[in-house]
């Protein structure tokens, strides 16, 4: 009996480690294999980049940061900031371009599909100012240019009303939230139906209202992006997306460029106003026949305007 016995334990134990072993703790994905087939097209997304690169993970407070850098080491920094979901793959149509003289660090956001992982309850405003400081301090930047799409944009904005941020030039690309209110909610609706109810028949109206040429992406990123708006918990994170406040703005001393497209569902003009209102050193352009995805439906006129302004 006692021989039975110690058997059982072992047995009880090895399967208790076993179990404990397998079991997945993610803040974005359900299940390994949601995320490793979510990884597979993230991966696929990177080979249209085209150009060397080099990823890195490293341990921040509240978890794993993924970096993908580029272009020269001589070369000024520069710092991505995606759009909502979008992850760092959707530089593709830019990155070529904005590593021609620059070397960039495109930083997964952690609250969102990428190969970044949370393993903390939710960033709030604080903790994410924290985070990208700690990324910031790793690679030791200074001084560094910083552009960002769509909720980068905001994140961009925050960043730069810090006093005594380490960063040089800004250019913002359709920011999110920052200047106004989402412009057109009605069209918009189309997206948060698209994250509570999935399914590709709204993914592709989705993009229609977003993109004034969505035959222009990728299929290996629309698969990609189509997966990150099925798995994201992005909804939740937005409701602390404010439009800053005139005493942000007036803080902000960095150079600024706003870009936004003619047909934006998520800016209107009036964003470029308070921009030119409100912030000390500001330029602004709307990009012709492009909408929220500016970079994707016009890359080639969204990259010359990003290079011309970064040299001045």
């Amino acid at each position: 009996m006692p021989k039975l016995f110690l058997k059982c334990v072992v047995c009880f134990l090895l399967i208790g480690c076993a179990s404990k072993k397998e079991k997945f703790e993610d803040y974005v994905f359900q299940t390994k294999k949601e995320k490793n087939n979510y990884i597979s097209y993230y991966n696929e997304v990177l080979k249209l980049w085209k150009i060397p690169f080099e990823e890195q993970n490293i341990k921040t407070s509240y978890g794993t940061a993924h970096i993908i850098m580029a272009g020269p080491k001589n070369g000024k920094k520069m710092v991505l900031l995606h759009g909502m979901d979008a992850s760092s793959t959707m530089w593709y149509p830019n990155i070529k371009a904005l590593t021609k003289n620059h070397q960039v660090y495109a930083i997964d956001f952690l609250m969102e599909p990428n190969k970044s992982t949370l393993t903390s309850k939710p960033l709030s405003k604080e903790e994410i100012i924290i985070w990208y400081n700690e990324i910031f301090n790793h690679y030791k930047l200074k001084n560094f240019d910083i552009v960002a799409a769509s909720r980068g944009g905001w994140i961009a904005t925050l960043l730069a009303t810090q006093k005594n941020n380490s960063i040089n030039k800004i250019v913002l690309l359709s920011p999110a939230q920052t200047f106004e209110f989402i412009d057109n909610i009605g069209k918009t609706s189309s997206a948060l139906f698209l994250k509570i109810f999935p399914s590709m028949k709204k993914f592709g109206k989705t993009l229609e209202t977003f993109s004034t040429h969505p035959e222009k992406i990728s299929p290996e990123y629309k698969s990609q992006f189509y997966l990150a708006n099925k798995y994201a918990k992005s909804n939740t994170s937005m409701l602390q997306m404010q439009p800053f406040s005139d005493e942000d703005l007036k803080s902000i001393t960095n150079p600024v460029l706003v870009l936004i497209g003619d047909r934006d569902v998520i800016n209107s003009e009036k964003s470029l106003e308070r921009a030119q209102e409100f912030l000390l050193k500001s330029k602004t352009k709307i990009i012709k026949d492009a909408g929220h995805f500016l970079s994707i439906d016009q890359s080639k006129e969204v990259n010359e305007t990003i290079i011309s302004f970064l040299k001045q």
